[in-house]
């Protein structure tokens, strides 16, 4: 039965047997998420939660390029240039809200990770009990290079990867593929690009447990474990400049070539991003995390490079953003915590009493 009330709706709800799926359907833009779509999809769980023919929610996304190459940025700096940005931090709102529901979910999510998954992408998938990627998926949070930080509560997601590699995928915003997204628990399962058909099928009639069981096999190795030793150095240190001085220094030349991407990236951006990072280290719950994630998103909106660095990515295409200010030295202590302060009147509230004052 399919819900959706044609094939352009940004989301396309139908049910198969026992599974209710759940397609993002902007393949030419690779499925961004905008606000329509978290409010189609958090009607879609609101519905099927309660409806005890549905045992298994799928998320997929249509088109050959991925699942969902994160929020729809270039409507933020439409939004930010226009007004302030006044609907997009109304649609963070919502987004953070949907990340949260996904996580706590009561029967099987299963989200099927195949291609890009990229910030918001990460954020309707990462957080759901059945998390599958194949030999095609790209996995990233790459806010540091377009002035934002990591949201969606990719902050709860990275510093409970192993190590310091959560540290090391915020500051880079590298992409990782499904060995890499395995290690840092990002996702569960491998299942080939070849078989996600079959397995998609099998959930009509199958428990996710007996469908994973029958098509996950083993990923292809991966490439960050041969660097946790300089990554889990250089990383546990107290401050951006000093995580930059210690890749150079180590001796190895992709530890190098990581410093060159770091210092390439938005100086305020990275500097609040390590700063979410050891504050989530601290907050017990995801909940807790997305409230702190919330106040950041909402302050850094008003920050010259978010704008900037949209342009220069995705508007202008130039990829060469002029960061202000352009050097980590000036980013200030006082700027930085200015990103977590309770924010009168507009806080998310998942959990009220939580986070570092």
């Amino acid at each position: 039965m399919t819900t959706a009330d044609s094939d352009e709706a940004p989301v396309l709800l139908h049910t198969q047997g026992h599974a209710g799926h759940i397609v993002l359907n902007r393949p030419r833009a690779i499925n961004a998420l905008n606000h329509a779509m978290v409010r189609l999809m958090d009607d879609a769980l609101s519905g099927w939660e309660r409806d005890g023919d549905i045992a298994t929610v799928v998320l997929t996304g249509a088109g050959a390029r991925g699942l969902c190459a994160g929020g729809d940025i270039r409507s933020i700096h439409d939004d930010v240039r226009a007004g302030g940005g006044p609907a997009s931090v109304a649609f963070w709102r919502d987004e953070y809200r949907l990340n949260a529901r996904i996580a706590r979910f009561p029967k099987p999510y299963v989200a099927v990770m195949d291609g890009i998954v990229m910030g918001g992408g990460v954020g309707v998938s990462a957080h759901g009990s059945v998390r599958v990627v194949t030999e095609r998926s790209r996995v990233a949070m790459p806010e540091t290079g377009i002035g934002f930080v990591p949201d969606v509560g990719g902050t709860y997601l990275l510093t409970r990867a192993p190590g310091e590699l959560g540290t090391h995928l915020a500051l880079t915003g590298s992409a990782v593929g499904a060995g890499d997204a395995l290690l840092c628990g990002l996702a569960d399962h491998y299942v080939p690009s070849e078989r996600l058909a079959e397995f998609t099928a099998a959930l009509a009639e199958s428990t996710a447990g007996d469908a994973v069981a029958r098509y996950a096999t083993t990923p292809p190795d991966g490439e960050l474990a041969a660097h946790r030793e300089w990554i889990d150095v250089c990383y546990a240190a107290d401050s951006v400049e000093e995580i930059v001085d210690r890749l150079y220094a180590f001796g190895d030349q992709a530890a190098k070539e990581t410093a060159e991407t770091i210092v390439g990236k938005s100086p305020t951006s990275l500097k609040v991003t390590l700063a979410a990072l050891r504050r989530a280290r601290a907050l017990a719950s995801l909940e807790q995390v997305l409230d702190q994630e919330y106040r950041v998103s909402a302050t850094a909106i008003g920050s010259p490079d978010l704008v900037e660095g949209i342009r220069a990515q995705v508007v202008d295409k130039d990829r060469d953003p002029h960061w202000s200010p352009a050097e980590l030295a000036q980013v200030t202590d006082a700027e930085v915590a200015r990103h977590f302060a309770r924010r009168d009147g507009d806080e998310l509230g998942l959990a009220p009493e939580a986070g570092p004052r």
